[in-house]
């Protein structure tokens, strides 16, 4: 007669999910580096009656500076995740 078994019911661990939101975080780490310089350099005190115009040129050339770095920020973030994923280092995405 065999013996019963005292096995656990399997936990429930998103990885999956995991690994999505550690691949968009990276993503918008890389971006707001690749940007911070223009961003730096743009950072001076607007007087009250400019303050809209100053917002409208930051993001427009903010938006011109980071189209090109695009696809570098997404295969940065994707080997970042991957990379940690491997080297057990994110939390969530290590195996037992």
């Amino acid at each position: 007669m065999p013996s019963p078994r005292s096995s656990r019911p399997p936990a429930f661990q998103p990885r999956f999910t995991l690994g999505l939101f550690y691949l968009f975080g990276f993503f918008l780490l890389y971006c707001l580096l690749l940007v911070a310089p223009l961003l730096w350099s743009m950072a001076e005190p607007a007087t009250p009656g400019q303050q809209e115009e100053r917002t409208q040129a930051v993001a427009e050339a903010t938006r011109q500076a980071i189209r090109p770095k695009l696809p570098i920020a997404l295969l940065a973030a994707l080997a970042t995740t991957a990379l940690g994923a491997r080297a057990r280092v994110l939390p969530g995405l290590r195996r037992p």
